[in-house]
């Protein structure tokens, strides 16, 4: 149970925030993440045949998701290039903290520019600190295709950024301090 709890207390937060990247509703997200954990307490005899339980978890989430998707609406969207990723940014850290709201809002705003499955590799790579090939099993597209997108998203962003920033030149020097 101690070991349910922790695993619960790891991954909820991550899972959460992909769950809400798909559904963009906070509590069919929330019932999702229950759900996930509903099945590896269910399944929890069968989970040391588990390779990894992180990409293990991640599917299921994703494919919880896509399965309400599918329920919700009449014209079910179950490609991940017309599914429209909320993205979200926690700040973690005082150093986080203390950059202004309105570069978070404008970098925000930046990565919301980028195509919707360079925003989930770009979610599930920097922010939840999945390797390219646990991203790839989840997603069910090839490593090489998780690396293309992740550099289309940081050449994107590289492009997009300087021009949120410098309409604000007194906000970029305080994120930098």
């Amino acid at each position: 149970m101690k070991a349910y709890k922790s695993l619960c207390d790891l991954f909820y937060h991550r899972l959460y925030r992909t769950a809400y990247a798909f559904i963009k509703s906070k509590e069919p997200a929330e019932e999702i993440v229950s759900d996930v954990f509903i099945k590896v307490w269910q399944m929890r005899v069968k989970l040391a045949q588990v390779e990894n339980l992180s990409v293990y978890l991640y599917t299921v989430t994703k494919n919880l998701c896509l399965k309400y998707i599918t329920r919700q609406y009449k014209n079910p969207v179950t490609d991940l290039d017309e599914i429209t990723f909320e993205t979200t940014i926690d700040f973690n850290t005082p150093e986080e903290l203390y950059i202004s709201s309105d570069i978070m809002k404008r970098i925000k705003a930046a990565v919301n520019e980028l195509p919707p499955k360079c925003r989930l590799i770009l979610q599930l790579v920097k922010e939840d600190g999945l390797r390219y090939k646990e991203v790839a099993s989840i997603l069910n597209i090839s490593e090489l295709t998780v690396r293309n997108q992740l550099a289309i998203a940081v050449k994107k962003l590289g492009k997009i950024l300087p021009a949120y920033l410098e309409s604000s030149p007194d906000l970029t020097i305080r994120a930098l301090q």
